[in-house]
């Protein structure tokens, strides 16, 4: 009896199936990847998200760490042209938006709002004081209105006197002859006069209101002049602004955004607050998931699961291109080119 030879899995391989070579299995494996990460993207990811939010957040980012990232991305550098340019843009559209016409001021401020910050004011002695030297003894205010009453007397003096005949020929000579035995210009006694007085008077009143004007009263004051202004619609604002190509409100508003910016983010007073706030920050959520730091900016799975969604074509568009191909082709070349692979593998090289 003739005993049959046993046939190793070689043999079986060259009887049943065509030669594999290492090329084609590594052609292969790069579609099945493919194909299998385009799959499994949305999960994975979701899966990736479950097991980062789990981490404590001290295990990867140190207060450090925080701090050198606000220095080196925002302090260390000047705001771009593009984004000046895009500040100038979106604050044309904001307040040039044709919706700033059909909508009050009281949309932006609520009346409970302006209530509270008038009974904070009238009820603090300070605060209201403030308040009324600002509205009444403000000596920019008395300045302009010594200005104004001494152009109405100038002119008084300088016009009606003119039709006056006779009464005002002599009202002249009589000013000619107080300025000769003065040596004084009669404008300029005049405007010391009045500058005196009225600041004088604008003290007195200053005083007298601080004394009389109750808490109520001043909160009084405050919701009054809110009341005459809310129903004013936003674009009220524009009133104030110029809108010319060679002087631009807005452009002089961005400048002073840039120029206040430049200043602060290289001064140490800054980055002294910086650091403390950070400090601050870091011990108060050290111990904390990193899941639980994103909830507190309103990031939960529902929010990532709807980013996934939205980065789902480009992980695809990813996942296609040839980069992405080839890196996966030389990782599984390096692979099987280790010589115990395909020693014993037993695959043709070609």
């Amino acid at each position: 009896m003739t005993s049959k030879l046993m046939q190793t899995p070689k043999d079986i391989q060259n009887l049943d199936t065509p030669m594999l070579t290492i090329d084609s299995l590594i052609e292969a494996q790069v579609t099945f990847v493919q194909h299998w990460l385009r799959k499994q993207a949305e999960p994975l990811s979701m899966e990736a998200w479950q097991w980062l939010g789990a981490q404590p957040l001290s295990k990867y980012i140190s207060s450090n760490d925080l701090q050198r990232l606000l220095n080196d991305w925002l302090l260390d550098h000047p705001l771009s042209e593009v984004m000046r340019a895009d500040i100038r843009d979106i604050l044309h559209s904001l307040i040039y938006h044709p919706a700033n016409d059909n909508v009050p001021l009281s949309e932006l401020v609520d009346d409970t709002q302006v209530a509270t910050l008038a009974d904070y004011v009238g009820s603090h002695e300070q605060q209201r004081n403030i308040l009324i030297h600002t509205l009444v003894g403000n000596e920019t205010f008395a300045d302009l209105l010594t200005q104004t009453l001494y152009h109405a007397i100038n002119d008084f003096m300088e016009n009606t006197l003119d039709k006056a005949g006779g009464v005002g020929k002599l009202m002249k000579l009589g000013r000619s002859s107080f300025e000769k035995a003065t040596n004084r210009n009669l404008d300029e006694k005049l405007q010391t006069y009045l500058h005196r007085n009225i600041k004088d008077l604008a003290r007195r009143a200053e005083a007298n209101a601080q004394e009389h004007l109750s808490n109520e009263e001043v909160a009084r004051l405050l919701v009054t002049g809110w009341a005459r202004i809310k129903e004013q619609p936003i674009s009220h604002i524009q009133t104030y602004l110029r809108d010319e190509p060679d002087n631009s409100s807005i452009d002089h508003i961005e400048a002073s955004i840039q120029q206040s910016y430049n200043r602060l983010r290289m001064s140490p007073y800054l980055h002294s607050l910086v650091a403390a706030g950070v400090d601050t920050w870091y011990r108060n959520h050290q111990s904390d998931t990193i899941a639980s730091v994103a909830a507190s900016l309103h990031i939960d799975e529902q929010a990532m699961a709807q980013l996934n969604q939205a980065l789902l074509p480009v992980i695809n568009d990813a996942l296609d291109s040839t980069w992405l191909t080839a890196h996966i082709r030389e990782m599984l070349q390096a692979f099987y080119s280790q010589p115990n692979i395909t020693d014993n593998l037993g695959f043709n090289n070609h």
